[in-house]
């Protein structure tokens, strides 16, 4: 089945007329129509459009026109970019009647490449959720465990991309939103550093305050093929405040050397992930990248400065946008929001002392990698939960959704990159990922560690049944 191919495999076809971009797009949309009813990934799906878009491809393939580098591939964005004439209505009512009056930055950019939107993909209210479910759309499936979720808030998008209905898109993660569900659904994502990936487009607005932890970032189910896709978004778009105009470099692997921290200081993590980490230090080991344990100072503070930004300095600005309007909040839009409400409200001398507070830590974060330029640690602290589950026993205890997911904020927090790559399969058939973290600038060399780590680990399963 030409939709099982890797990305880059499915690009490679298409210019060697190997494969057809007709061929292609029939191959998603059956894939489709068959597990979308029990997955429930998608908020639109494009079909009409995408196979006229997909006999164009093949037309110009058999002409000799120039092509571009995801030319007559299908892919998928989650709804929370925007495509031109189309609702971006990230799972909320509140947003009922939007349409973009543009593209977004990445959708820009993939159709340049040529690519073939095949629809747009699921997500919690708001983005504001580890778990995707909303009033318009409804829950989102995990394609391992129909009682699971696929994780969020690219919930919709991994379900899709490892399920074989999309080889990749694009995902958005500003605590966890990529890697959470590339590691709860056994696929690869990519979280880069702020202004790598332009997002101009999105919502919720990648700007200040948000965007110094919120990016756009891409999905697929390899390391390669998420390359293949950073590749084509990484550029700098003025309409983006964070955009950055950094080329895409060769890494230098030479004289490598992997900190490993199985943990975030005394905040546990379940067994597999703990498992997952070791297997893969052993792993970078084989191939010839040393690893060392790396305990760092000072990041004490980084999960409840995370927490600040996020959700306790937001909170009241959405508890404003809802009143009134109370009952058509979905639970996934204002969980985070009724927990931060309970704190005292934050004000402008805090605000102005966690920045600064924030840009220290990373700093001092950023020179301890000097030895390390790359580390790995667990892509979270549990495996793909089921629906609304929100306590678990890990490393001999009980830990909440916070804590579960303290792997994933420094990242966020710090503005760094991080990458997670499908790794295990614990005994009763969940996916394990674990996170490849970088220093500022530097997706390249997690990606090409990425790559080595996944051809050194071998083939990973589909989920059953798909």
């Amino acid at each position: 089945m030409p939709n099982r191919l890797s990305l880059t495999e499915m690009a490679a076809g298409v210019r060697s007329r190997r494969l057809s971009p007709v061929e292609l797009v029939d191959a998603h949309l059956k894939q489709i129509e068959r597990l979308n009813p029990w997955l429930n990934a998608f908020t639109a799906i494009f079909a009409g459009e995408a196979r006229e878009a997909a006999k164009r491809a093949e037309a110009a393939v058999m002409r000799g026109a120039e092509l571009g580098a995801l030319h007559g591939v299908p892919v998928t964005i989650k709804d929370a970019f925007d495509i031109a004439g189309k609702p971006t209505l990230c799972g909320s009512r509140f947003r009922l009647g939007h349409k973009a009056a543009d593209d977004s930055s990445p959708v820009k950019q993939l159709r340049a490449a040529g690519a073939i939107f095949l629809g747009k993909t699921n997500t919690p209210e708001f983005l504001y959720n580890w778990e995707t479910d909303n009033y318009i759309t409804g829950r989102t499936n995990s394609p391992w465990d129909a009682g699971r979720t696929p994780g969020g808030s690219s919930g919709g998008e991994a379900a899709a991309i490892s399920s074989f209905c999309s080889p990749g898109g694009m995902g958005s993660d500003g605590g966890g939103s990529i890697r959470v569900p590339a590691h709860f659904s056994g696929i690869a994502g990519l979280k880069p550093t702020p202004g790598r990936v332009p997002s101009a487009g999105h919502f919720p607005e990648i700007g200040h305050p948000g965007g110094l932890l919120g990016v756009g970032g891409p999905m697929a189910r390899t390391a390669r093929d998420v390359e293949a896709l950073f590749d084509v978004v990484a550029w700098y778009d003025p309409d983006d405040p964070f955009s950055s105009p950094v080329p895409l470099r060769e890494p230098a692997l030479d004289g490598l050397r992997a900190g490993v921290w199985e943990q975030f200081y005394d905040t546990p993590v379940q067994e597999p992930l703990r498992a997952a980490v070791r297997k893969a230090a052993a792993k970078l080991e084989e191939i010839g990248i040393p690893t060392e344990p790396f305990h760092p100072l000072g990041m004490e503070r980084a999960p409840k400065l995370w927490q600040f930004f996020f959700s306790i300095l937001p909170a009241r600005e959405i508890r404003a946008m809802i009143a009134g309007r109370e009952q058509d909040a979905h639970w996934s839009g204002t969980e985070l929001m009724y927990q931060a409400l309970e704190l005292p409200e934050p004000t402008v001398h805090e605000t102005l002392e966690n920045l600064a507070a924030r840009d220290a830590m990373r700093a001092s974060f950023v020179r301890q990698m000097s030895r390390h330029r790359v580390l790995l640690w667990p892509a979270c602290g549990v495996t793909a939960f089921r629906h609304r589950e929100r306590v678990w026993e890990a490393g001999g205890r009980r830990i909440g959704l916070f804590e579960a997911m303290v792997p994933l904020y420094p990242a966020n927090l710090l503005g760094l990159p991080g990458l997670v790559i499908p790794f295990d399969v614990t005994p009763d058939g969940l996916p394990v990922g674990v996170q490849l973290i970088g220093r500022p600038y530097e997706e390249e060399l997690l990606l090409a560690v990425g790559k080595r780590l996944e051809e050194a680990r071998g083939p990973f399963p589909a989920p059953p049944g798909v």
